[in-house]
């Protein structure tokens, strides 16, 4: 009898330990995009596994060796283990700090987990990257640079060293350099100082390279602040009833939501989502100058660049926003014109500038035409100055007829009045673009006036 029981129990034990051993799970390692790794560049790792992780290594294989970058443990439970553990991440450092006989070229990643169950699966992830250590240089001109506040200005540089992007940085906003006509050596960026910066932030250039790593420099400036106009918006609700149905004729948008509720959705959350998608067409842009001389300018001009806008409804302010633009007014039988030659890049509806026209005038310099009645281009057309591309209306969120103008500037709107300035086009823009009309100075004379290379996050997104 003693000898069935104990049979019995050795049956139940194996069963148990094959029931839990079968039970057991393998781990989800992933890795974020990570191509290439520099003197300092974070790495994160989620890792999903119901039964928690044991233990968790990452190190770097490199001409055959293995450089451990990171080891974590956690109380082994091979019979108790937990069954609803939540994914993690952890983060580490890899790299020249880490792993001091790192060196430029090829190597791989590897981060492996052991499973915290009976079995103790081992699973892993594997990222070939590049490795580059070579720091990165920049240089700016020694040239005067003369800002308005909502206003733009171009800067020419010179980066060295190991880089793959350069711009400048004003702020929270980022601006791309392109190639300087003629100086292949060096670049350069039109930027805008935007209407809601505070007047001390101070423009720098930048380079950086593929792993992070970043170098900047300052450049001699004046900024003349300026103080934007400030208004009422009276909204009753014959006038509101009328912008909400042509924006949202369908009632699609905010659903559910009374006219005041609907009028609030599009002038604050669908114009932020509007002019987000205008920044987005900074990408669409031709590396060459397509503009010829000043930009048109025409219409009465009712409101103006970065207006604060308070909306009055019955006695009562019901939101704020800024109107970044001109809305330039006539009649309907009047003529949509191209403000300077460029390309076309939009032509539909957006939102609450209803039937819109977005023209490209190369290196990111575009102009906005706004609440048309009628579009007559379409993306990809070649357009002159002075050329009809629709006709002025009321569409979008639009009381009367008018065509709202802007200009952006790199995905940022800035005050097209200067761009209606042939004087100001010449002594700000042109004259640095002619091949020997910018004194930029080189990197190899100027590495006292270098900053220092520094860490800086990859991919960071421009902010609106």
């Amino acid at each position: 009898m003693k000898a069935i029981i104990g049979l019995v129990l050795v049956f139940v034990l194996v069963v148990t330990v094959v029931a839990l051993f079968a039970m057991s799970s393998h781990t989800e390692v992933s890795v974020s995009p990570v191509t290439v790794i520099g003197v300092s560049t974070p790495v994160t790792v989620r890792l999903a596994n119901p039964h928690g992780v044991r233990s968790v290594d990452a190190w770097l294989e490199q001409d055959g060796k293995r450089y451990p970058l990171f080891e974590e443990k956690a109380p082994s439970r091979r019979l108790f283990w937990k069954r609803h553990e939540a994914p993690h991440r952890v983060t580490f450092e890899a790299g020249k700090n880490k792993v001091s006989e790192l060196k430029e070229g090829k190597a791989r990643l590897v981060v492996e987990a052991v499973s915290n169950d009976l079995r103790g699966s081992t699973d892993s992830a594997t990222a070939e990257v590049g490795v580059v250590l070579a720091p990165p240089r920049i240089a700016a001109d020694d040239l005067q640079h003369y800002i308005n506040q909502g206003g733009m200005e171009l800067v020419t540089m010179t980066p060295g060293g190991s880089w793959s992007e350069a711009g400048v940085r004003v702020g929270k906003y980022t601006f791309r350099s392109f190639p300087l006509p003629g100086r292949p050596d060096q670049r350069f960026a039109m930027f805008a100082y935007p209407w809601d910066l505070p007047a001390g932030v101070a423009p720098e250039v930048f380079a950086r390279n593929q792993a992070g790593t970043e170098a900047t420099a300052k450049f001699w400036f004046k900024l003349f602040p300026k103080k934007f106009r400030a208004r009422d918006f009276p909204v009753d609700d014959a006038l509101m009833e009328k912008l909400v149905n042509s924006v949202d004729p369908t009632n699609t948008l905010a659903p559910g939501k009374d006219l005041l509720g609907r009028f609030l959705y599009i002038n604050g959350e669908l114009r932020r989502k509007n002019n987000q998608q205008l920044a987005d067409l900074r990408l669409k842009t031709e590396e060459k100058i397509l503009w010829n001389g000043p930009f048109l300018h025409w219409g009465k001009e009712e409101a103006d660049y970065a207006d604060l806008r308070t909306y009055i409804s019955h006695g009562k302010k019901v939101d704020q926003q800024v109107h970044l633009g001109f809305d330039l007014s006539d009649t309907q039988t009047t003529p949509v014109k191209a403000a300077n030659d460029g390309k076309v890049v939009w032509a539909a509806d957006m939102g609450i500038y209803g039937n819109c026209i977005v023209v490209d005038h190369g290196y990111a310099l575009q102009s906005i035409y706004g609440h048309l009645r009628q579009i007559d281009v379409k993306v990809g057309d070649t357009v002159q100055k002075g050329q009809k591309m629709g006709m002025e209306g009321q569409t979008g969120l639009a009381g009367g007829t008018h065509l709202h103008f802007s200009m952006q500037v790199d995905g940022v709107q800035v005050n097209p009045r200067e761009w209606w300035d042939e004087h100001w086009i010449q002594d700000r823009v042109m004259s640095k673009l002619a091949p020997d009309g910018a004194k930029a100075s080189h990197v190899s004379k100027t590495e006292a006036a270098m900053s220092a290379p520094h860490k800086t996050a990859k991919g960071k997104h421009r902010k609106k």
